[in-house]
């Protein structure tokens, strides 16, 4: 059986996304980032650059939250989420690259700097920068998506579920008050019976 490392609300949630969509079977392993299991040897032979999540399928060890999504939906091709033209799958590469290099990780900039690293650590000017970044990012794929119901081509992708997650990221940070097309989209996807937890309803898990 597949096993899926990682606990919500961290990346681990888009890979869930994938295998509710593709109906698969799988054990999901907790890592809880707060006590340092990330740091422990036996996940340390997973992954050494102790992030979450990993997915182990028989031999196979796969790191990065993306690229496993992306072999969930080449080994399991039946449901379509990687489009047959290589034109169209070159699109899918540059918006999946978009969103995790231009929205992504200014948000990831944000979080380091406001509760992830110690007080001394912190640079109040860089959570300025980002979100100053993020937001321009997020106005240009407001943009892109003005007029489209999924973000390559006419129907679903792994673009669409790695948009999904980064852009509930995105509206946790108060990001998409001038995106509405992004916000109906964002809304139309959490409507999908497979959708995972928010990050909102995943953090609010953690707490009780």
């Amino acid at each position: 059986m597949l096993k899926l490392y990682g606990t919500p609300p961290t990346r681990v949630l888009r890979v869930i996304w994938l295998l509710n969509e593709l109906g698969l079977k799988y054990e999901q392993v907790p890592v809880e980032l707060m006590k340092g299991e990330h740091h422990q040897p036996d996940f340390l032979a997973l992954n050494p650059a102790a992030k979450v999540p990993v997915l182990v399928d028989g031999d196979q060890i796969i790191t990065e939250s993306s690229a496993i999504q992306l072999y969930l939906a080449e080994k399991y091709p039946q449901a379509g989420f990687i489009p047959s033209a290589v034109e169209e799958r070159a699109q899918m590469y540059r918006w999946i690259f978009f969103l995790v290099t231009e929205i992504e990780q200014p948000l990831w900039r944000i979080a380091r700097h406001t509760f992830v690293y110690p007080d001394e650590k912190r640079i109040p000017q860089d959570v300025d920068l980002a979100r100053q970044e993020c937001l321009e990012m997020v106005a240009v794929f407001e943009r892109h998506m003005k007029e489209r119901d999924f973000v390559v081509g006419d129907r679903l992708s792994v673009a669409d579920f790695n948009a999904a997650y980064i852009l509930d990221w995105a509206n946790e940070e108060e990001m998409l008050g001038d995106a509405p097309r992004l916000r109906e989209y964002l809304k139309t996807m959490y409507a999908r019976p497979t959708a995972p937890p928010t990050i909102a309803v995943a953090f609010a898990a953690m707490e009780s």
